[in-house]
């Protein structure tokens, strides 16, 4: 199986603890080799600049990322982390993403801000076999210091297949709160409404919400949690093709990631601790109609 990646690689400078380090993220790096862990062949669309440190590593680990180098600086990031709190600032952006044609099995678009205009958007999702959104980088804008905040948004929803969401991000798409708006995305033609709200993780399919709760413990580095999630769901799903299996996989990624430690692209699970905690969630999925 192949999967296609549209999403900003960046350079995250993260604060934690009055300490700080550099470290290259971004959901493109975070998605990529989540997939590549789980034996998915990856295309990455993104942009970086020619002294992107993980230039070398996306070829080691065969991850194509096709027209990616740019003359202009990698898109960068400052995170201030506080437990589940983080506070967001751009400090540069890169190119914008172009489409290109390809015979992706499944696509996760997950920009980080502004990077993928509408036009091109509509381009991948209406190319696209199963459509992953993580919508995040659509409903963001900055203010005078750089911050990040979240803006009401209208977003084309058609061809979309799975959507994830938190709830700020859900209230700034469709004016609404929990069931109510994970039920206006189902009537917009979504299949899989994503509804993440710290440790509670719960997918709407049809009339059925389905929900699992990661385990409480002491944080540290949360950054790229939500992006291995989506990339474990969207990998399970096409490998097979059974929502029930593509969540308890997704949050036994998500816990396993957590409960690592590590900070940055070091926390990404291999394959069998996410197989391992997604068994056991497999058997503990709560569902409820609404």
């Amino acid at each position: 199986m192949k999967v296609g990646i549209f999403s900003h690689c960046t350079i995250d400078t993260i604060i934690y603890e009055n300490e700080q380090y550099e470290a290259p993220g971004g959901p493109a790096c975070y998605c990529s080799l989540t997939a590549r862990k789980q034996k998915q062949d990856v295309n990455l669309y993104t942009k970086f600049n020619s002294s992107y440190p993980l230039e070398e590593y996306f070829k080691q680990n065969k991850i194509s990322f096709p027209n990616a180098i740019s003359e202009n600086n990698t898109t960068k990031f400052r995170l201030e982390l506080d437990g589940t709190d983080r506070k967001l600032f751009v400090e540069h952006m890169c190119d914008n993403i172009d489409f290109i044609e390809n015979d992706d099995d499944g696509t996760l678009i997950s920009p980080v801000f502004d990077e993928i205009s509408l036009d091109t958007y509509s381009q991948i999702k209406n190319s696209g076999n199963f459509v992953f959104l993580d919508p995040q980088g659509f409903l963001r804008e900055k203010n005078t210091k750089n911050e990040i905040t979240l803006k009401k948004t209208t977003l084309d929803l058609t061809n979309v297949n799975a959507i994830k969401m938190n709830p700020e991000e859900l209230f700034a798409l469709t004016g609404l709160t929990r069931n109510d708006g994970i039920k206006q995305l189902q009537k917009l033609g979504i299949e899989y409404v994503i509804y993440t709200n710290k440790q509670e993780i719960s997918l709407l399919v049809k009339d059925k919400l389905y929900s699992i709760k990661l385990p409480k413990m002491a944080l540290t580095d949360t950054t790229g949690i939500g992006d291995i999630f989506c990339a474990t769901f969207l990998c399970t799903m096409l490998k097979e093709k059974d929502f029930l299996w593509a969540l308890s996989f997704a949050g036994g990624a998500a816990q396993a990631a957590l409960e690592s430690k590590a900070f940055g692209l070091e926390k990404i699970p291999e394959k069998n601790a996410l197989e391992t905690n997604g068994s056991y969630f497999y058997n503990i999925v709560e569902f409820e109609q609404i």
